[in-house]
């Protein structure tokens, strides 16, 4: 009798353990099925280059479809959001490159990205070239800035459109070099850059990925790269710090992973783990380097810091430079 009695409580326990905690064996088994990835940018992307580049190993490491789909609209935080409410199991993944940005700029998010999301690692960074146009005769950052500060207003700047990368880090650079410009807020980067090609904008803060060709053609000058050093693609071309400007004058552009908050540690770990696997897979590697994707190589500690501080900083631009929240 006693023998069964306690049979009969370890089965208990074992049920009610199981009741407590759904996700332990789930955690020990994941993955058993397709996991989805939302990249709230639309195809086509740099973001989305980069997440279906990287996944499509993970997937294959994994032994699971990995299914990627664009949620678009209000800036990324749709499929932001989408993530922030489902399921903490692992099955459902973000892949973002806004994420900081977007806290600073919408006052009314319908998630905290702070407290929401589980950073899990950073797919790499994009630093962002300012270029001019040749006939602008601008051949320097240093020469960029003369013109901004001899004549207080008279340059203007295009832009992806507001709260975008080119955006900020076009106020980034503004704030730092301490000289006024009108934004022009386009729909996309290739509107953006063509403006600078026609003369129409004096200077732009873009990814390499959308001017690196026009780069070669002759048809942009690149005056400086937003970055602590130079660039693979653009190695002749100075920082933004060699040109004489402090470290906040670097905006960081960056391509990241989230999982939903309360996703078991466990899951987290294996998704970190596979990714930098993935990572390191020449095939990718080779994919990346094509778009200007430079590791950002931090261990998940290290790297849920980076995305609070890098939170802290974007609300700080927005204060500073009075960027309208909406």
């Amino acid at each position: 009798m006693t023998v069964l009695r306690r049979t009969l409580n370890i089965a208990l326990a074992s049920a009610c353990l199981s009741a407590i905690v759904p996700g332990i064996a789930s955690a020990q088994d994941w993955p058993t099925r397709n996991i989805t990835v939302i990249v709230p940018v639309g195809a086509g992307s740099a973001s989305d280059i980069v997440a279906r580049a990287v996944m499509d190993q993970v997937g294959r490491q994994l032994g699971q479809n990995i299914i990627v789909e664009n949620r678009t609209g209000a800036g990324g935080t749709i499929g932001a959001n989408m993530v922030a409410k489902a399921a903490p199991d692992g099955y459902t993944v973000l892949i973002y490159g806004a994420l900081a940005s977007a806290h600073a700029l919408y006052s009314k998010l319908p998630y905290d990205s702070l407290t929401d999301f589980v950073p899990v690692m950073s797919l790499g960074q994009q630093p962002l070239v300012i270029v001019g146009a040749p006939a602008k005769g601008y051949k320097t950052l240093g020469d960029l800035i003369a013109a901004g500060k001899s004549k207080p207003g008279s340059l203007n700047y295009s832009t992806s459109g507001v709260g975008s990368a080119s955006h900020f880090g076009a106020e980034r650079l503004r704030s730092a070099a301490g000289f006024e410009a009108q934004h022009i807020p386009f729909k996309g980067a290739a509107e953006a850059v063509t403006d600078v090609i026609a003369g129409r904008s004096d200077f732009s803060v873009q990814l390499t990925a959308t001017t690196v060709p026009q780069i070669r053609e002759g048809m942009l000058v690149p005056l400086a790269v937003s970055a602590h050093k130079r660039i693979d693609l653009l190695p002749d071309v100075p920082t933004t710090i060699e040109g004489g400007l402090s470290a906040e004058s670097v905006y960081a552009f960056y391509t990241s992973m989230y999982l939903p908050a309360k996703t078991p540690p466990e899951i987290v770990k294996k998704l970190h783990d596979e990714t930098a696997k993935a990572l390191q897979e020449p095939v990718v590697k080779a994919r990346l380097a094509t778009l200007g994707v430079e590791p950002l190589p931090l261990n998940q500690a290290e790297f849920a810091k980076f995305v609070r501080d890098d939170i802290e900083a974007n609300v700080a631009l927005v204060k500073a430079a009075k960027i309208p929240t909406q």
